[in-house]
């Protein structure tokens, strides 16, 4: 065991990816423990191997059309028109547009690599400093896995077996908090900085902007309504959000034409490919660990430290935000839920409620460092140095520990929406 686990934390440490990580260590402890290799082919092979997952590739695919389609500008201005005006101007914008774009794709990097751009240079344009444009750019980018439809959610749901459509429902009210917190954030740092606001839009720009993109605006209503109502599962809803996003990008647009749709595909691909070698390699990594009785081992260290629900959730939070700063997401889901939730039920949590505190947790870990894949794409898109943007977003970490621990301290903040739809808890 101790192999195993040097091996994996060496090749992390030297820079392999995530998955050889994972797989690499893992196949070094089976041959080591005179294991049969063919454990390593089944379960790399059946783990990726969900109806459900297929939601992945059309959330992926749906982002794409939506960032290169022209449904994120129109979104954008319709944001603008309605919120610009209010002291911090664009920083609103920058949130609301996220708020409704999570309920688009449910990727926090398509945020910001394809909303972002659009935010970064409208900001730029209105003289704000790069200090609080990439700051509240990264941070409200955080909201998109938290609000449905949600690809963390997606792999949470499948590593747990609880209801994707009870954790969707679970992770609307604690995104508007995370929006609201920010907002709070946007509104007194612009005080302080006397940042200008836009001219408040008269009441026929503001029609005309709402009507401009109305369409794109839907989506949200199409996806999570249609899973509340029963018209389809999560996975057809993403299908239903790629063919939409096609639909309006291709025919009611016309931003896009078909000889676009090989590079989107491919995008889509090999962003796909990644996810579901992390889910394929974690397969086997969880084995070994299910196999060593790892799950057994934390779970009486847990109760050796205290039996108080409290306190673990806030152990987990603190071990969960530790593994966030060095560790991609999916991987993050698929190598913790096993080891946390069987404690986690064990003391009362509800499944649904303790996957919203584990996504919300590692969200907070895509802008802080080392790792931090948020930051890192701002500043690629930005020219703004890696460092400088993970100081400027502070205060927002601030404020969104605050919404994480509200979320894990008070349960029905996460499961009233789920119990009040039925969708399970």
């Amino acid at each position: 065991m101790v192999v195993f686990l040097v091996t994996f934390f060496v090749l992390m440490l030297i820079g392999v990816p995530i998955c050889f990580c994972m797989l690499g260590s893992s196949a070094l402890y089976i041959i080591v423990n005179d294991i049969s290799a063919r454990i390593i082919v089944e379960k790399f092979c059946t783990g990726p191997n969900s109806f459900t997952l297929l939601a992945i590739p059309f959330f992926i695919l749906a982002a794409n059309l939506m960032n290169n389609g022209g449904v994120t500008d129109r979104m954008f201005t319709f944001c603008r028109k309605w919120v610009g005006h209010f002291t911090g101007g664009l920083g609103h914008v920058n949130v609301l547009a996220s708020v409704i774009f999570a309920g688009m794709s449910g990727a926090a990097v398509a945020d910001a690599g394809g909303l972002g751009q659009l935010e970064l240079k409208a900001m730029r344009d209105a003289h704000f400093d790069d200090d609080f444009t990439l700051a509240v750019t990264g941070a409200s980018s955080t909201i998109g896995p938290v609000i449905p439809p949600s690809i963390p959610a997606v792999v949470y749901a499948v590593s747990a077996g609880c209801s994707i459509g009870g954790l969707f429902m679970a992770g609307i009210i604690p995104g508007l908090l995370m929006a609201a917190s920010m907002c709070v954030v946007v509104y007194i740092w612009a005080k302080i900085k006397n940042y200008e606001k836009d001219p408040k839009a008269t009441w026929k720009e503001r029609w005309i902007a709402t009507k401009r993109g109305f369409l794109s605006l839907l989506t949200p209503a199409i996806i999570i309504g249609g899973i509340w109502s029963g018209k389809f599962t999560p996975t057809e809803a993403a299908i239903v959000a790629s063919l939409y996003a096609g639909f309006l990008s291709f025919v009611v647009y016309k931003q896009l034409k078909l000889s676009d749709l090989k590079a989107l595909l491919l995008n889509t691909a090999e962003q796909t490919i990644v996810s579901l070698c992390i889910i394929a390699s974690s397969a086997v990594f969880g084995w070994v660990l299910t196999y060593e009785r790892i799950p057994q081992i934390a779970a009486n260290w847990f109760l050796s430290l205290s039996d108080s629900p409290t306190v673990f959730i806030f152990l987990s939070m603190g071990i969960l935000l530790i593994v966030g700063c060095f560790m991609e997401t999916i991987a993050a889901i698929t190598i913790m839920t096993p080891v946390l939730l069987p404690i986690a039920t064990s003391m009362g949590y509800s499944p649904v409620h303790f996957g919203v505190v584990m996504i919300l947790v590692l969200m907070i870990g895509l802008i802080t460092p080392p790792v931090g894949l948020v930051t890192y794409t701002l500043a690629n898109i930005s020219g703004v140095a890696f460092t400088r943007i993970a100081k400027a977003t502070m205060p927002f970490l601030g404020v969104l520990l605050i919404v994480l621990i509200c979320i894990a301290l008070f349960p029905q903040l996460s499961l009233f929406l789920p119990g009040l739809m039925g969708t399970g808890v």
